[in-house]
């Protein structure tokens, strides 16, 4: 007896809307995360990230290292702005008091040195000027010394006495720096311009303790030759330059450079 076969059955028509609902439906989870992402709400991406690797099977590398997460790797915010800190300009407030009171008091022994040197016609003899070490009033050779010698002029002692006392109103140490020009010297006194700067500081030095009661605490005496000379010795005008006695009265800088800076007398 024959067997009946089975009568195929015919194709369904509408087999293709699984298809298209499983495309809505991943479709559809794209959009509801870009929408998330959009947000920039970091719980809520986080929690949609956590949904999708599970969703997926993908919450775990395959090393067994865990996937960053999309919070990680997406970040939609702007960067911060960079900002840079500048310390504010210093107010005339925020310098030290002792610094301006030091500014104020060789600028008024300037205008008194000054003032002297105009009263008494003495302009052409003295020079006086500020620097980094201070007040520097300079004694030219020609109205303070003779050629060749470390000893005082007579004459000139009245203006050096009017500025020694100007200087003995303050308590900065000075120091007495001597110097030639370079021009050779050769004498039994002074075998060389060392000998000489040298000798004409310290007698100046001997004036103002004998004879103006400066404490020798605040002195120091040096010599230095032909060896910083502040013009050129071509010629004479320059040469005559370069021998002076300088009195520096030093600045809180200046100070530094002194062998004794630090030292503290005891009255």
């Amino acid at each position: 007896m024959r067997k009946k076969h089975k009568q195929e059955k015919s194709p369904n028509p509408e087999r293709w809307l699984i298809s298209y609902a499983d495309f809505i439906t991943l479709l559809f989870a794209v959009f509801v995360t870009l929408y998330a992402i959009s947000q920039v709400d970091r719980q809520k991406v986080e929690e949609v990230a956590v949904s999708v690797r599970g969703s997926f099977g993908y919450e775990q590398h395959r090393s067994g290292s865990v996937v960053p997460s999309l919070v990680e790797t997406v970040d939609l915010r702007p960067p911060p702005p960079v900002v840079v800190s500048q310390p504010p300009p210093a107010s005339p407030e925020a310098v030290a008091p002792g610094i301006l009171a030091e500014a104020e008091q060789l600028a008024s022994l300037k205008d008194g040195v000054t003032g002297v040197l105009m009263t008494s016609g003495a302009r052409d003899k003295v020079k006086v000027s500020t620097d980094r070490r201070g007040l520097v009033v300079s004694l030219k050779e020609a109205g303070f010394f003779a050629s060749g010698s470390a000893m005082i002029r007579p004459e000139a002692l009245p203006l050096l006495q009017e500025i020694a006392k100007l200087l003995a109103d303050s308590t900065s140490p000075i120091r007495i720096e001597g110097h030639t020009d370079n021009v050779p010297v050769h004498s039994v006194a002074f075998p060389s311009n060392w000998e000489l700067s040298t000798a004409r500081a310290t007698n100046l030095v001997h004036y103002l303790v004998d004879t103006m009661y400066f404490k020798p605490t605040r002195l120091t005496a040096v010599g230095y030759g032909e060896f910083r000379p502040i013009a050129d010795n071509a010629d004479e005008a320059g040469r005559a330059s370069n021998r002076r006695v300088d009195l520096v009265l030093l600045s809180s800088e200046g100070e530094k450079g002194e062998p004794l800076a630090g030292f503290r007398q005891e009255d």
